[in-house]
């Protein structure tokens, strides 16, 4: 049992991260990434809404008729997609601000349905809830490294304290959509180079 928690973990984070291996979530990816606090809070968001739609999804998986389990899959992900969103309202009304629409959009995020739909419906509860934890912290790894860059050269600040001092000449480019392609294509890049394919692999063994 822990080999295979391990490996779940080892899977979301890294083997098949949603992101750079999937290429799922692009939107938020590059939309909330010019900061790190709001990239923080969206993959804080996502991993409970990932975690808990898994779990929910997995202790009911025996008991949703086939044809309309996508439906239900919805029905759950957008309940806790709202409780995220009235909590942010609550107590983080600025960081909601910030994030705008991207919030109430993570309805919509293919990982969420993804892992429900390829995981949760063929594994048990606990393990479910674990695959959302670490696909949902693969994504904010991801989410965290193009912010630390964008907000660093955009702004000179990390978490919005100055570290490079006032002299510092912000990058535009780094705070604009374009920025989060750039960065975006260089991770996709370079992991694509640090994980061989599949078929490769394949190939090499034959």
């Amino acid at each position: 049992m822990a080999g295979k928690s391990k490996k779940i973990i080892i899977q979301g984070l890294w083997k098949d991260n949603p992101v750079f291996r999937q290429i799922l979530g692009i939107c938020s990816a590059l939309a909330v990434t010019n900061l790190m606090m709001n990239s923080l809070v969206m993959g804080l968001g996502l991993m409970f809404v990932t975690a808990f739609s898994e779990l929910t999804v997995s202790l009911i998986r025996k008991w949703t008729p086939k044809h309309i389990r996508m439906m239900v899959q919805t029905l759950i992900i957008s309940a806790y997609v709202i409780i995220v969103d009235i909590f942010l309202k609550a107590y983080f009304p600025t960081i909601s601000t910030a994030l705008g629409p991207y919030v109430g959009l993570i309805i919509t995020n293919c990982i969420i349905m993804g892992r429900c739909e390829s995981f949760a419906q063929n594994n048990p509860p606990h393990l479910s809830f674990l695959d959302g934890l670490a696909s949902g912290a693969g994504y904010t790894i991801v989410l965290l490294a193009i912010s630390f860059v964008r907000e660093l050269l955009g702004f000179g600040t990390l978490f919005g304290i100055n570290v490079l001092g006032k002299a510092w000449v912000s990058w535009t480019l780094m705070i604009m959509p374009p920025g989060a392609f750039f960065m975006l294509a260089i991770i996709i890049w370079i992991t694509k180079n640090m994980i061989p394919e599949k078929s490769s692999k394949e190939g090499a063994k034959s």
